[in-house]
């Protein structure tokens, strides 16, 4: 095992954090960072900002000039082998002439996959891997679901009242939640590049599910998926606005309107309910790495019975619902302790007078 110095544990970290900052606008690729230096000094940096546009390596390099002589570059993914939209990162650091890349893990992608380390190696280039990949593989956890599991990751958002409720028995919902975490969440949605509703969501809440920043943050805006069986909301709500692309699922026999322009897809309707699995696999399909989940508690109960959520980004409101008013999820069929959910809190912070939870299934 590579024994990894403190600085470069430092200039790792420093390459995570401006990989980050590609969270909003670089999907379907994944946030890569990158830092060239010599011992501590940093003469260049970079991180990838939008699919089609310079990689962090190549940014990094433009950076660093002739500096990158002989320095060490920091990567949080394994550097491209291959030409896409742009040129092979790992040729590019060759010709600058660094001696050494310290990546934090291989790129699974199946046109790099270990390639880009075997032709640094091949250059003479010292490559060591491995650092900080927890953090790296936690980053980039979208990407990686699509390519490793065939499916994006799954986040499913509620918001909900001290005793366990989402909406009053009639559906009225607004707001348990209070402003800061209102504007919370649209943070996470700028992160999906896809956020998916119900029906039942579309007629009682009529939700726009868009990405609204007060500031000029830049972000693509996410796919917004509406599972309507029958279409029967095709034709209203603001999931209809240009505001962002929408996409509605429905079964192989619905009847959709005339003259109705929309995108829209066939997916496996089982008894009046989708096939989750084949929905997931439709939208790897279109690229698509984070889903956020944003429905009443049928659908957000499907997801969570079936296993596909990933993690759940609970919002705890200080207020009493009464035991009439909707639960967070339907359908666990759990009846006895044994059953129980298990989950593991990853995050706990504070939302205004909220709680944010951001939980994920415990490990057996």
């Amino acid at each position: 095992m590579t024994a990894f110095t403190a600085t470069d544990h430092l200039l790792m970290a420093r390459a995570l954090r401006l990989a980050e900052r590609g969270a909003y606008t670089t999907r379907p690729n994944p946030m890569v960072g990158c830092v060239i230096a010599h011992g501590e000094e940093v003469v260049g940096e970079g991180f990838h900002q939008r699919a089609g546009e310079p990689h962090a390596e190549v940014l990094a390099l433009q950076a660093a000039g002739a500096r990158a002589q002989g320095a060490t570059a920091y990567v949080t993914l394994e550097p491209c082998a291959h030409t896409g939209r742009t040129g092979p990162c790992a040729e590019a650091l060759i010709a600058a002439g660094v001696s050494r890349v310290v990546s934090a893990m291989r790129d699974p992608f199946p046109q790099v996959d270990g390639a880009g380390f075997d032709q640094l190696r091949a250059a003479g280039i010292t490559v060591e891997s491995g650092l900080m990949e927890a953090q790296a593989r936690q980053l980039n956890r979208g990407f990686l679901s699509r390519l490793e599991r065939g499916r994006p990751w799954v986040r499913v958002k509620l918001g909900t009242s001290l005793d366990g409720r989402t909406a009053m028995a009639s559906g009225e919902s607004k707001w348990i939640s209070g402003e800061a975490s209102r504007q919370d969440v649209h943070k996470w949605r700028a992160r999906a590049g896809a956020i998916i509703t119900g029906a039942n969501t579309v007629l009682i809440d009529d939700p726009s599910l868009t990405v609204r920043f007060d500031d000029d943050t830049p972000f693509l805006p996410p796919l917004r998926v509406v599972l309507d069986p029958g279409l029967a909301t095709v034709a209203r709500g603001r999931v209809r606005d240009d505001a962002a692309p929408t996409l509605y699922l429905h079964a192989s026999d619905a009847k959709p309107p005339r003259d109705l322009d929309v995108q829209r897809a066939v997916a496996p309707v089982n008894g009046g309910r989708f096939d989750l699995e084949a929905v997931l696999k439709l939208l790897a399909a279109r690229e698509i790495n984070e889903v956020q989940v944003e429905a009443g508690a049928t659908l957000a109960g499907a997801f969570v019975a079936a296993g596909f959520a990933d993690e759940i980004l609970l919002y705890v409101a200080p207020v009493l619902l009464g035991e009439r008013a909707r639960p967070l999820f339907a359908g666990l069929g759990i009846d006895a302790m044994a059953q129980r959910a298990q989950l593991t809190v990853v995050d706990a912070r504070a939302m205004g007078e909220d709680q944010r939870l951001l939980l994920r299934p415990a490990k057996a």
